[in-house]
């Protein structure tokens, strides 16, 4: 799928569409390349041939973490499309989202990617030491 299919409507304004959908494909790395923008906290990374957004941050404590994953489980159940959830160290959390029907990425990744940077999680977050 080239990045003309997709519509030039903003990631946020959208919702996920259902991964059981025949003609859902995954999109070429550079269709992925110019939804990018919209995502820019993400990185692209090819896990063993699977493209994927992946995406890290650091929690003040480990139950900071576990509320964090609940916001974005909350998020993720209303949009029907599921990342990956990675607590590790007690306080760095990592998302991967990939849709798994497909085996690559589709633009509902990257919908549920932008709507994850507008969750109100600040307060969960360990400040940068230049804070």
């Amino acid at each position: 799928m080239d990045a003309s299919a997709f519509s030039p409507t903003r990631l946020i304004d959208k919702k996920c569409v259902p991964c059981n959908l025949k003609e859902l494909r995954p999109m070429s790395e550079g269709a992925a390349h110019t939804l990018m923008p919209q995502v820019a906290e993400w990185n692209l990374v090819n896990d063993d041939g699977v493209m994927k957004l992946r995406r890290s941050w650091t929690v003040k404590t480990f139950t900071k973490g576990l509320e964090f994953f609940r916001i974005v489980a909350v998020l993720a159940e209303n949009e029907g499309h599921h990342p990956d959830l990675h607590l590790v160290g007690w306080n760095n959390v990592t998302i991967e989202i990939w849709t798994h029907a497909v085996g690559g990425l589709t633009e509902n990744d990257f919908i549920l990617a932008a709507k994850i940077d507008k969750l109100d999680v600040l307060d969960l977050l360990r400040r940068k030491p230049s804070d």
